[in-house]
């Protein structure tokens, strides 16, 4: 091996260094060329040598495998959302019902090339509860948080537990604590329909130093109906956001991999939680369920309200802190059918939601199943 690695640097003062040296005094006289000349050749030398020297060829290969993965990871996050919907009659379909027990609706991820180079799967209870085992899990937020809730204790939990669970869970506008003791993960599901209450929360996490390993967070909904202010809620998430940013162990403004500190208290937890956003469902007007909401709730409030969502940067693609789960988009594929009152939709939209969220943590972790 010593004696290949001598014969390499041997050929390779033959065969460059020597015409430099000859070419040396002419080309002194422009320095810039000079310059150029020795760079470009020095450059050449190390591609000759770098086969010589197994450590180099391994390092650019391993920098090399990092940037693929990485380019393979953001792939994968953005195409978590390309599912698709199968809403069909059911068995015992009434025409004269519109009630949505009449469809059947399933799901699946897209099947194009893109998507299955992710290797997207439902998982089965096993996997979930395996990826989540000892992990405390917080939900907060209004109804729609608590059906993600519910979507989550219906994969990870037997139906005889299920059915006390549904009960306690949907106790009006109250929170909800469970632990699953055969994985030891910990569910809160804290009531918190205002964006205000959410940044109170993360706050007590801050003052407690004790945060979740998973934080699932949405609201909106509530703030439409009851103060029709886009700009105040706009207002509202960038408070949201810089409190949940303190959460990282790094800044998503500067891009620096430093602990973010909090004035008088260091760092934050070496573990910091993954954040989720829970979207806000497409609202179908002629179905809500009150005059009022009809009133207020429309297509363009909702689109403003979308509008201060995105302006606030608290969403992982706009360069904040949370990673989005997009409810718009997947009741809105999912249609009509999925809803009854034209803002809750019925369990596979959430169930879609969830399997979205533990392949984002697979992703995020770097793990397979």
């Amino acid at each position: 091996m010593i004696g290949a690695v001598q014969l390499g640097v041997l050929a390779a003062c033959v065969v460059v260094l020597v015409p430099m040296g000859m070419a040396g005094y002419h080309l002194s006289r422009n320095k810039m060329l000079f310059f150029s000349g020795a760079l470009f050749i020095t450059l050449a030398i190390g591609v000759h040598l770098t086969p010589y020297f197994p450590s180099v060829n391994d390092f650019v290969t391993t920098v090399s495998s990092v940037v693929v993965f990485e380019n393979r990871r953001e792939s994968c996050l953005s195409h978590l959302h390309d599912v698709v919907w199968e809403v069909t009659p059911s068995p015992n379909f009434n025409p004269l019902d519109n009630n949505t027990v009449n469809y059947d609706k399933s799901w699946a991820w897209a099947s194009s090339s893109t998507v299955s180079a992710c290797g997207f799967q439902k998982l089965g209870r096993f996997d979930a509860s395996d990826l989540l085992n000892g992990s405390w899990v917080v939900v907060a937020g209004d109804s729609q948080a608590r059906l993600v809730a519910l979507s989550l204790l219906s994969l990870v939990l037997d139906s005889g537990p299920l059915e006390k669970v549904n009960r306690d869970l949907f106790k009006r506008h109250s929170d909800y604590q469970i632990v699953v003791g055969e994985i030891g993960m910990r569910l809160d599901f804290i009531w918190a329909p205002y964006t205000v209450n959410l940044t109170n929360l993360v706050n007590g996490f801050k003052r407690n130093r004790n945060y979740p390993d998973v934080l699932v967070m949405g609201s909106g909904l509530w703030h439409m109906l009851h103060f029709t202010n886009a700009s105040d809620f706009g207002v509202q998430l960038q408070s949201l956001r810089s409190a949940s940013v303190s959460l990282l162990p790094f800044s998503p403004d500067t891009g620096s991999d430093r602990p973010v500190t909090s004035s008088g208290s260091g760092s934050v937890s070496a573990r910091s939680p993954h954040l989720f956003w829970i979207g806000m469902p497409t609202l179908i007007n002629s179905m809500l369920n009150t005059e009022e909401k009809r009133e207020k709730m429309t297509d363009a409030m909702r689109g403003e309200y979308d509008k201060e969502l995105h302006n606030s940067k608290i969403l992982r693609k706009a360069g904040g802190p949370l990673l989005l789960l997009d409810i718009e988009s997947l009741s809105w594929n999912c249609g009509v059918r999925c809803t009854v009152d034209g803002m809750h939709y019925d369990m596979p939209v959430y169930e879609a939601a969830l399997h979205i969220m533990l392949h984002a943590l697979l992703i995020e972790s770097h793990q397979k199943l």
